[in-house]
């Protein structure tokens, strides 16, 4: 049986699945960045506040390595993250020339709020699969992204922030 695609289908089918990663990567990215957008953030100061949640009294300097940035362009992005009261510096123990950076409750809270708009995005952008397609593509995606060498967790538009 010989079925005729839609001149949709027939571009999806010609331009392959890079070009696809790529509009939906796009697509998504986009409409994330409006979302977080609204809170007054960017999508590169969600990560950073997301890796400070999760790993507490982080460095500074630790922190710009594990993203691929410039430590200036991380403490620029501390410094406004700071000042809207969402993260604190504090002097490290050990060595007092390194700041240790740590959500304050209201980074906290905001963080609650960027999980909950992560989730109606992903929820979004997955419409069109059941749970177990939408599982099925996860592990996918995972298992692609591994052989890359990408790093979990970190976006790579992290290393063309100058």
């Amino acid at each position: 049986m010989n079925e005729e695609r839609s001149p949709v289908e027939e571009s999806h089918a010609r331009f392959g699945i890079h070009f696809l990663l790529t509009q939906l990567g796009t697509h998504a990215a986009s409409g994330f960045a409006e979302r977080v957008g609204e809170l007054g953030l960017t999508p590169p100061q969600v990560g950073m506040l997301r890796l400070i949640g999760v790993r507490p009294g982080l460095s500074q300097q630790a922190l710009a390595e594990h993203l691929g940035l410039l430590p200036s362009k991380v403490v620029s992005f501390a410094d406004d993250l700071e000042r809207d009261g969402l993260l604190t510096r504090t002097r490290g123990t050990r060595d007092r020339r390194v700041y240790e950076l740590a959500l304050t409750d209201r980074g906290r809270a905001r963080m609650d709020e960027i999980a909950e708009i992560a989730t109606e995005h992903e929820a979004t952008l997955t419409a069109a699969l059941n749970d177990d397609e939408r599982a099925q593509l996860g592990d996918f995606l995972r298992r692609i992204a591994a052989q890359q060498g990408i790093t979990p967790g970190v976006h790579p538009g992290y290393r063309k922030i100058s």
